[in-house]
């Protein structure tokens, strides 16, 4: 099966020849190199035996990393690839799109990575709508600089660069990208193999910049951080899950449901509810303040942490028309640079 990637007229990536692929030929010969536990692995995996179904010659898929363990990620793909410079990923990501229309280019990033030095790098490449699909891979800490604070945690978390506790204020990555109106963000758990593995395939054919988060574990410098979301008897009252067009129900017999307020969203009980109360999840709107007011739900001591898609919607992208502009001016006024050089424009140096 070939997915539709959902490229332009003439931009359509090359299907691979050959249907045997299987998840071990996206397997590179390095030797996978995280700490027993990491939630790197169970990605990594997700993803090689995700990328067959796309139907995809590797040489037609790129992995972009910045700095970070999950940066480590491009080394293990069976695909063309790059380990980059600290938070400029998304830019790298960003020349490659524009120049090379038949790839399908992924940035692999990490909390810190992607939230403090490449903080701007990463609104950009989203208020701009490149077609690149943004992994964030979310621990709550610094891991490979050995468990410095990042700005995804907590408020008093005790580390080796906070040891009377954190003092600032942590981000919501997935509020971040809605306000600078990213047309596809989702958020997931690296232990939630086949939600991971619908999310990735969605991102894969939406047509723009796709931002998902993953929550995964740091055993090492932040162990457990989301156990409260994975155990049995906790995560059903915690875990919100999106599904498109159904109503936003959780908890053990969906006791407890989503509602529209005056302000946004809110939860309560769903007995106390009529059913025609209940907010009915849909992905598509245009205005992104009610996959905003969803993402503030999701609370920093994981009380409730939404899950799924919680926006998919469709704008230009800025690939498609930086190449269409380029393409215009060329065709409307051809290059002359002697013309360039007689110009107006001139400078004097002394």
């Amino acid at each position: 099966m070939t997915i539709d990637l959902g490229f332009p007229s003439g931009l359509s990536l090359v299907p691979t020849t050959d249907e045997s692929q299987r998840a071990k030929d996206f397997k590179s010969d390095q030797e996978v190199r995280w700490c027993p536990g990491c939630g790197d692995y169970v990605v990594l995996n997700a993803m090689q035996a995700f990328l067959p179904s796309l139907g995809l010659r590797r040489e037609n898929i790129v992995f972009v990393s910045g700095i970070g363990c999950s940066s480590r990620f491009p080394y293990y793909m069976n695909t063309y690839g790059m380990h980059s410079i600290h938070g400029r990923a998304p830019a790298i990501a960003t020349g490659l799109a524009i120049t090379r229309p038949d790839l399908s280019i992924w940035v692999v990033t990490g909390d810190g990575d992607a939230l403090s030095i490449g903080g701007n790098h990463l609104i950009h490449a989203l208020r701009r709508n490149v077609n690149l699909k943004i992994l964030l891979f979310n621990n709550r800490i610094y891991g490979l600089t050995k468990g410095q604070y990042s700005p995804t945690s907590a408020e008093g978390t005790l580390t080796k660069s906070t040891p009377m506790g954190s003092l600032d204020h942590p981000f919501n990555p997935l509020s971040l990208a809605l306000g600078a109106e990213a047309t596809f963000v989702a958020r997931t758990l690296d232990n939630d193999r086949k939600q991971l593995t619908e999310i990735l395939t969605a991102a894969a054919t939406h047509r723009g910049s796709a931002l998902v988060e993953i929550y995964q574990n740091c055993p090492i410098f932040n162990d457990g951080a989301f156990d409260v979301l994975k155990e049995p008897g906790h995560k059903e009252q915690r875990l919100i899950p999106l599904t498109h067009g159904e109503p936003i129900v959780f908890g053990t017999n969906d006791d407890h449901a989503v509602i529209r307020t005056d302000y946004g969203l809110d939860i309560t009980k769903t007995a106390d509810l009529n059913p025609s109360d209940i907010v009915n999840h849909n992905t598509t709107l245009d205005d992104p303040s009610y996959a905003f007011a969803l993402s503030r739900l999701s609370t920093q001591d994981l009380g409730h942490a939404v899950t799924g898609i919680f926006r998919n919607t469709t704008r230009p992208t800025y690939d498609d028309a930086a190449r269409a502009q380029t393409t215009h001016a060329t065709h409307t006024k051809p290059p002359n640079l002697q013309a360039l050089l007689d110009g107006n424009d001139t400078w004097t140096v002394s």
